[in-house]
């Protein structure tokens, strides 16, 4: 048995537990892992409201919490090739990160670089490949302005670096709170809230070229008004807005392909994880009500005893 941190209905936090877990069996493509470190990310709180992701299978309770996780493989499934057990991966879990030990499929899994933490590894495949994603997907030219709204959390923070390495200049939009951590990412800053889209035009007269959302409601309003042409909108926080304001939202690739990009771009210094909080995985719920409390600053990660 192993523990597990899940949500046992759809609800808020009173439907979370520990519980211990059956045996986890690895599939046909799939590797279990003992967790080392798993990601703390909005979807995780969302998931359990009864948010639905496109294309997901409906939720059988109880659910382990958690998208993005790193550990050591202890045994792999039916027709696995390149991972063994010892090795050090990092991945997308299928039955969660918040626990013991979890299953990840191959398909979104990728060995960590030695030069790599578990704790920072496993910032990686929502956070930072949302961000690579979402800039790949826009196709930002050198010398282009990018306005990130909720640039202060964990995927604004890897897209405002993202961008600044390939040449964009980065108007970083969060609370006034997070001024000072938005700068220091070499973002210029704006400050969230009413009257938003004037206080952008004045710290960029010639305007913004595109704009990654991840915050929704009335700041993609705000940010979308800035815009001369839509297809340059794109939302992580509000995807049925930005269809309705003529944008897309990001398009996730959710490959192992990705998830070694983004690794290597950790281990070069391109990429910094900014992770502020750690908490052990007997205080899941605590760390998911940092996250939930919507001002989190960078990456709150949750680390696994061995």
């Amino acid at each position: 048995m192993s523990k597990a941190y899940v949500f046992t209905s759809n609800g808020g936090p009173e439907v979370e537990a520990f519980v211990d877990q059956d045996t986890l069996v690895p599939g046909p493509g799939e590797l279990l892992v003992s967790v080392r470190a798993a990601g703390v990310n909005p979807v995780d709180w969302k998931l359990r409201t009864g948010v639905t992701r496109r294309g997901s299978v409906p939720q059988q309770f109880p659910t382990v919490f958690g998208s993005e996780a790193a550990g050591v493989v202890e045994a792999t499934g039916p027709g696995v090739e390149g991972f063994t057990a010892g090795d050090e991966v990092f991945g997308n879990p299928v039955t969660g990160g918040y626990a013991e030990l979890t299953l990840l499929p191959v398909a979104v899994t990728a060995h960590k670089p030695a030069g790599l933490s578990f704790r920072d590894a496993a910032t990686l495949p929502v956070a930072a490949a949302t961000a690579y994603d979402g800039l790949r997907q826009l196709g930002l030219a050198p010398g282009t302005t990018l306005l990130v709204t909720g640039a202060g959390g964990g995927v604004g923070t890897a897209a405002v670096q993202l961008a600044q390495h390939a040449g964009v200049h980065v108007i970083g939009v969060a609370s006034a709170a997070k001024k000072e951590f938005v700068e220091s990412l070499g973002a210029v800053y704006v400050e969230s809230g009413p009257g938003l889209a004037d206080r952008v035009r004045a710290a960029a007269p010639d305007g913004v070229d595109a704009v990654f959302d991840l915050v929704g409601g009335d700041t993609l309003r705000a940010a979308a008004s800035l815009l001369a042409d839509p297809a340059t909108l794109i939302s992580a926080g509000g995807k049925q807005l930005v269809a309705e304001l003529g944008g897309a939202p990001v398009e996730r690739a959710r490959t192992a392909a990705v998830l070694r990009e983004v690794a290597d771009l950790a281990v070069a210094g391109v990429l910094r994880t900014h992770i502020t909080r750690t908490f052990p995985l007997a205080a899941a719920g605590e760390a998911l009500r940092v996250v939930e409390d919507g001002h989190t600053l960078g990456k709150v990660v949750i680390e696994v005893t061995a």
